[in-house]
């Protein structure tokens, strides 16, 4: 098998202080090597002084532009930041965002993925497809492979935290095929966040640092990269 290369990102940075504390922990003592900001929340600054000064994360942009919930088996807004079906307002929170990034971090993002992948509905996708190209930048699962099998939950909220353990991590690990592969993930040091993903967080922090994963990539031949990298990467293979 040809080598392989692997981008472990943590989307919700800057989302709350026990976020940041856990993408920092599983950074510096496990697995992570990229992060997704999302500017518009208070703990953004702190995740953006952060990244300055550990500049071996990779940071892109977490696109936010609502959150929802499930309440008696259906979807309902925990909150909107614009009306997802609406262009213009699309296109001009983008634009906001990818700017809100660039003041916090002095540059722009490495990729553009969103919360609740809203990024690969219309017209959604096609504004923030063309924000990257403009910047040269990625977009996750559209750049390349993405997997978000690692995740405590099934589609209807119902808990699976099997599922964010040891043994499923590293079966992921095995599975992979491309050369390059996004693996996201939703580390937290603290269960604080109003949102229907949280305890499990916590156990993904403690996977994620487990020396048994870090022992089963060293054993695949898997490299971990940051989406930094693989824009070198991508460069060179163009050259």
């Amino acid at each position: 098998m040809s080598h392989r290369f692997a981008i472990v990102n943590a989307d919700d940075f800057g989302q709350s202080h026990g976020v940041n504390r856990g993408i920092a922990e599983a950074h510096e003592q496990g697995i992570l090597t990229n992060a997704s900001l999302m500017v518009r929340w208070s703990a953004a600054g702190d995740a953006a002084a952060y990244a300055r000064n550990h500049p071996a994360l990779g940071v892109g942009l977490h696109l936010d532009l609502g959150e929802w919930t499930l309440r008696a088996g259906e979807w309902a807004p925990l909150y909107e930041v614009v009306d997802i079906s609406d262009s213009r307002a699309i296109a001009g929170e983008v634009m906001w965002q990818l700017e809100a990034f660039e003041r916090l971090l002095n540059r722009p993002p490495a990729q553009i993925d969103s919360h609740q992948h809203v990024h690969l509905r219309e017209p959604v996708r096609s504004i923030v497809c063309e924000a990257a190209e403009r910047q040269g930048i990625a977009v996750r699962d559209v750049s390349i492979p993405y997997c978000g099998s690692f995740y405590g939950q099934d589609q209807h909220g119902v808990s699976y935290r099997e599922w964010i353990g040891v043994p499923a991590l590293i079966k992921i690990l095995e599975g992979l095929t491309a050369k390059v592969t996004e693996i996201s993930c939703h580390p937290a040091a603290a269960d604080e966040l109003d949102t229907q993903y949280r305890v499990e967080r916590i156990d993904e922090l403690r996977t994620l640092c487990d020396p048994r994963v870090r022992k089963a990539i060293d054993e695949l031949g898997i490299s971990l990269i940051s989406f930094a990298n693989w824009k070198s990467l991508a460069g060179k293979a163009a050259t």
